[in-house]
């Protein structure tokens, strides 16, 4: 399975769009892209596994692996990346604003299910992360 995230960025966050195989799946918000900084930016462009992970605050979620130089970016709930997030990715129903979003457990559950499908038959899930196409960029 390879999900695309499609990123347009913003100086306050970065808004993006799910799809798997051309089909819309939800909106994400992240960090500002600040050079790949900890804590401070969002993830360098690329292709990345994702695998399950399970933590006290975030229960059961989704790890991104291997991103360069950055351990621990998660794909979890969150509508405010400035406030909520260090580097992760949290899926939205609907942008806000520059790395704002609605809704975003509710995304966030219906994501889960469809990758948790794939990977309980170990399958292997990709994302591959890129700029946002002109005509797919998102409206604010």
């Amino acid at each position: 399975m390879v999900i695309v995230l499609s990123r347009t960025y913003f100086p306050d966050g970065t808004n993006g769009k799910l799809e798997c195989e051309g089909k819309f799946i939800c909106n994400t918000i992240e960090l500002p892209w600040k050079k790949n900084e900890k804590k401070v930016s969002c993830i360098p462009e690329g292709k990345y596994c994702i695998r399950k992970r399970y933590s006290d605050k975030f229960k059961w979620h989704l790890e991104v692996m291997n991103v360069e130089n950055r351990k621990g970016i998660l794909i979890h709930p969150a509508n405010n990346a400035l406030l909520e997030l260090k580097g992760c990715i949290a899926p939205v129903t609907k942008i806000s604003g520059a790395g704002l979003g609605l809704m975003s457990r509710s995304a966030f559950y219906k994501l889960k299910e469809s990758i948790y499908k794939r990977l309980d038959r170990e399958e292997d899930v990709c994302l591959i992360v890129q700029p946002a196409c002109s005509e797919q960029v998102l409206k604010l």
